[in-house]
C-alpha cells in the first residue's frame, strides 16, 4: 500500500469515527484539530495536527499553536507534545492519529497537573473621545429644509399644527 492510500484510509475512518463529534475538526484532508476537554475545562487544550507527503512512514506534525492554548505555560506545551512524539514513534508505520487522540484523552490529567494558567493582560488602547457626526443630507434633502424655512433658518409658524377641521372629519370623540 501508498502512503496516499493509507492516508486515504485513514483519513475515511477517521471521518466516520469522529462524525458530529464537536472536538474533532477537519482543517484539510492532511491537517486536524482534537480538542482534549471540555470547552470550560481549564485544563482543555487543542491539538493540531498535520501529516507530511510520507505520512505513516514519517512522524505528523504535531503543534500547540492554536490561539485556544495561550493560557498554557510553555512547559507544560513541552511535555505535552514530549510525551505525543513518544507515542507517534511507538506507532510509527501505521495508522496513529485515533491512537494519538484517544490516548491524549485518556492521559489529560497527567500531562496537565504540572498546568497553571498563564494570565495574560490584555491592554486596550485609551477610548478616544468619539466626535459626534453630523448627519449627512443630500442636496434634495437640504434644498427641501431651505424651501421651508424663512430667510433666518427657522421653520414658518403653525407649520406643525394640526388642521382642526380636518380631525373632525376623521374622528374625533363621540357625542352620544
Amino acid at each position: 500500500m501508498t502512503a496516499n492510500e493509507d492516508q486515504e484510509m485513514e483519513l475515511e475512518a477517521l471521518r466516520s469515527i469522529y462524525e458530529g463529534d464537536e472536538c474533532f475538526k477537519e482543517i484539510s484532508p492532511v491537517s486536524f484539530q482534537f480538542r482534549v476537554g471540555n470547552l470550560e475545562d481549564t485544563k482543555a487544550f487543542i491539538l493540531d495536527i498535520s501529516w507530511p507527503d510520507r505520512y505513516p512512514e514519517t512522524a505528523p506534525q504535531i503543534s500547540l499553536d492554536a490561539f485556544f492554548n495561550n493560557r498554557i505555560s510553555a512547559e507544560t506545551k513541552q511535555l505535552i507534545l514530549s510525551k505525543l512524539e513518544q507515542q507517534v514513534e511507538a506507532n510509527l508505520g501505521s495508522a496513529m492519529m485515533y491512537t494519538l487522540f484517544e490516548w491524549a484523552k485518556e492521559n489529560q490529567e497527567e500531562l496537565m497537573e504540572n498546568h497553571r494558567p498563564v494570565v495574560t493582560t490584555v491592554t486596550t488602547p485609551s477610548v478616544a473621545k468619539k466626535r459626534e457626526k453630523k448627519e449627512q443630507l443630500t442636496k434634495a434633502q437640504k434644498r427641501r429644509m431651505i424651501n421651508k424655512t424663512d430667510h433666518k433658518g427657522e421653520l414658518p409658524r403653525g407649520w406643525n399644527w394640526v388642521d382642526v377641521i380636518k380631525l373632525s372629519k376623521t374622528g374625533g370623540k363621540d357625542d352620544d
